[in-house]
Formats: C-alpha cells, structure tokens, sequence
C-alpha cells in the first residue's frame, strides 16, 4: 500500500468509505491534493465534508479505503503483507502533520492568547517557553493580533478568537492545515478578517483544504474546487470551471440555491 515517490501527492485519499450506523457519510471518496496546493470543498450539509476532513485528521477512522499523507499510510502500517491498526500514541505523532481549524474556536478560556498559542510546542512538541513565545508572537503579528497576546478568550471577538485557533494551529508547524467552515459561527462584519489570513496563508505556499460556504473565497483563491453530495464527490475541477460553469446538474442545482 504505497504511492509511487515520483507521483506523490502531499495528501492521497484513496476508495474511503464511512458510515455512522445506517448513515453512510463517505461512498468511496478518491481524492489528491498536492504539496502547495488550496482545495476548497463545497456541497450541502450532510454530503460528508466535514466527514472527509475528520478522516484525513484521523479524528474519524475510516471503515474502508486508505490515506496517506506525506506518504505515510495514515492509521495503520502494513508488515508482512497484514495491515494493523496503530495506536493512539503513533496517531498523535501523525496528526502533528496537519492542522485543524475548527467552526468553534476551541480556546482555552483560562488562557491568555499567547498562552493559547504556546501550549502546543511547549506540552507537546518540547520546546522551551522563551523560544516558543518568540515564535507565537510572531504569529500572532502574521495574524493581525500582536496587541491582543495578553487578553484572553472572553476579551476577544469571534474574528479574533478563531485568529488565535489559525496561530495555534500553525505554531505546530503542520505541513498541512484543514479548515472546517471556519467563518460559520462568526458574525457577517467579522468574516473578513479570517478570510484575509486565510488568503495570506495561500499566498505563502501551505497546503490547505477547506470546507466552506465562502465562494467568494474559494472562487479567488483556490486552485481546485470539489463539489460532494450524499458522501461522494460530484465535480472536481479548476475553480472557475466549477463555479464558474460546473458540467453536472447536481452541482448547478446546488450553486443556484446557495448564489440565489
């Protein structure tokens, strides 16, 4: 179970399946995303966006199929021929790979947001607090919060709050950074600003997948959109072409609701 070195995309879904009980939130989904690039995921509530997007995080395991990322099968080794599951210690290592920005924010409350940033590098990944710090601030400043470090949750805006989660994600340094709807539960006038860093951090090369309903956003800045219905994916394509002037009827059906 490999991806040949030479045609190796940073993320490889290959034939994933889920259910939940009688649900079955992903049909066989196929999918690559390469080093660099920003795929944005579109479709209606329950086609299994946020599903996909959980299973690549492995905060869902999968019931069928395989992901690799970076070329590491995601969740299992394979010896001898035999796949075995790993455990969650081997899980965590993985997962430091991406990161996830969540609809809610997910901070710390008792947590200043300089506090918020460091406690991944420091707790998990060893790193000393003064080196930590340097590197959180800094972040904090790429996402136009440098003057908020010592204000906590309650103290901030919903815009604010969830640029604290995009600095907090990226002091992991994750190769790959997943959003899921990260403007949903925020106020019209503050989406703006997440979507500028968002757009920011397209600009400087990192790979990113996003679920959204932004396609204002999507149609500027992705390199790809995918559009999923009922747990499969529908159309894939160029951003323009897409959105622009999708081929299938469902995803027509569904552009025409969400623009009207």
């Amino acid at each position: 179970m490999s991806i040949p070195q030479e045609a190796r995309p940073l993320v490889a879904i290959r034939n994933v399946s889920k259910h939940f009980g009688n649900f079955h939130a992903l049909k066989g989904v196929s999918l690559d995303v390469a080093s660099g690039e920003v795929l944005c995921i579109i479709g209606a509530s329950g086609s299994g966006k946020t599903t996909l997007l959980r299973c690549v995080n492995q905060l869902v395991a999968i019931d069928s199929g395989a992901i690799w990322i970076d070329g590491e099968l995601a969740g299992r080794r394979v010896v001898g021929g035999r796949v075995h599951a790993l455990g969650e210690t081997e899980i965590a290592r993985q997962r430091l790979r991406t990161g996830m920005v969540f609809q809610r924010f997910n901070l710390f409350a008792h947590m200043t947001a300089l506090e918020n940033v460091i406690e991944g590098p420091v707790q998990v990944l060893g790193q000393r607090r003064a080196a930590a710090e340097k590197t959180a601030l800094a972040l904090l400043d790429r996402v136009g919060l440098a003057s908020k470090s010592g204000n906590y949750p309650a103290q901030l805006s919903g815009g604010q709050q969830q640029r604290v989660a995009i600095a907090r994600a990226l002091a992991m340094q994750p190769q790959l950074m997943l959003f899921d709807e990260p403007t949903s539960a925020l106020d019209p006038e503050l989406v703006g600003e997440v979507l500028a860093v968002m757009q920011e951090l397209a600009r400087s090369g990192m790979t990113m997948i996003v679920v959204t309903h932004e396609l204002g956003f999507a149609r500027e800045v992705a390199h790809r959109v995918v559009f999923m219905d009922q747990g499969g994916i529908v159309e894939s394509g160029p951003a323009a072409e897409v959105l622009g002037a999708p081929r299938e009827e469902r995803t027509q059906a569904f552009l025409s609701a969400v623009i009207s």
